[in-house]
């Protein structure tokens, strides 16, 4: 299903709609584990199925965000939990030889074709816009060299830097063209590392390389959706230049700063915080920090309530049903 269109509808309406970053609840749903969901796309997919029948109030359907399937495909080593999505274990590389010998893998390697797979099955059998998953490039190479050295790295041996970010933009347009080919409406790129650098910085070592697999994939039938929770208002600039057709801001930023800075054609989206919100306040008190937000952010008609960035585990149903009930109860007072 086309989301361009969608969106240009919803920037003329009065009614908000909420697109919160959530699938583990649809794991749990399953009685399967997160292990489950992000090993075997055909669970994967299940659980966005359960969840949006549990919830159908979204406007569109996520995928699990996991920032380590590129980088295990680069061979990064992973720690793997039962109820936990992976993390990075350890630094593949370790300077400019290790990143000039570096392959760019294909996309047959490690877990993609889960992902794939859990997409595609996502299109078809969801009857709403599914958007799926990947990390950023900046945040990938800081997974491949390590965040610290990788944010050393870029005034230490800039060359060693732009030569990693160039094989993982390479890399991830690969993916998101492929992503493309399953049907799903677009795809949320997380690039939450970038948020750790200056906007002047971000322009440098991020934004170019997100511009570029944009400028290749987004279409009318294709939106990319930019997410960076690292970002307090001080990169907002940056992130406006890749040319995204929607903004994602964690529950650091401030919504209406984000707002003011992003045209009004674009959807602006966030930001809730999942655990200190979702997963642990009361049902009433999620419905009251809901209602504020969208109280606050009235003036924007491309404002989407969202979490700030994907909701954990062990997410209180109640509260997922109160988000809800303080978006329908909002709309009924426009």
């Amino acid at each position: 299903m086309e989301l361009s269109q969608y969106i240009k509808d919803k920037l003329v309406s009065e009614k908000r709609v909420a697109m919160p970053i959530m699938t583990h609840p649809g794991i749990e749903l399953l009685g399967k584990r997160v292990l489950d969901a992000v090993t075997n796309g055909e669970i994967h997919y299940h659980a966005i199925r359960a969840l949006n029948e549990c919830f159908p109030q979204s406007v569109a359907c996520t995928t699990i965000m996991d920032l380590t399937v590129e980088a295990e495909a680069f061979g990064a080593q992973l720690s793997m939990s039962s109820n936990e999505v992976p993390s990075v274990s350890g630094r593949l590389l370790a300077g400019y030889a290790d990143v000039e010998a570096l392959q760019v893998p294909s996309l047959e390697s490690g877990r993609v074709p889960q992902y794939l797979q859990a997409d595609r099955l996502a299109a078809k059998g969801i009857d709403k816009p599914v958007l799926a998953g990947c990390i950023g490039p900046y945040s990938l190479a800081g997974r491949l060299y390590d965040m610290t050295e990788i944010m050393m790295a870029i005034y230490t041996e800039p060359e060693t830097a732009r030569l990693l970010l160039e094989k993982c933009t390479e890399f991830i347009l690969r993916y998101c063209l492929a992503i493309k080919e399953t049907g799903v409406a677009g795809v949320i790129m997380a690039e939450p590392a970038a948020g750790l650098l200056s906007n002047e910085d971000c322009l440098q070592y991020s934004s170019v390389y997100v511009k570029r697999i944009i400028d290749a994939v987004q279409d009318d039938s294709f939106t990319v959706i930019l997410h960076n929770c690292g970002n307090t208002g001080h990169c907002t600039p940056a992130m406006l230049a890749t040319g995204a057709q929607g903004y994602h801001f964690g529950n650091k930023a401030d919504m209406l700063a984000a707002l003011r800075e992003c045209p009004s054609d674009v959807w602006v989206m966030g930001n809730l915080d999942p655990v200190g919100v979702f997963r642990m306040l009361t049902p009433e008190e999620v419905f009251a920090q809901t209602e504020e937000l969208l109280s606050r952010t009235g003036g924007y008609a491309n404002f989407i309530v969202s979490t700030g960035c994907d909701t954990p585990s062990e997410v209180p149903f109640d509260n997922i049903q109160a988000f809800y009930l303080a978006v329908e109860k909002y709309n009924k007072g426009r």
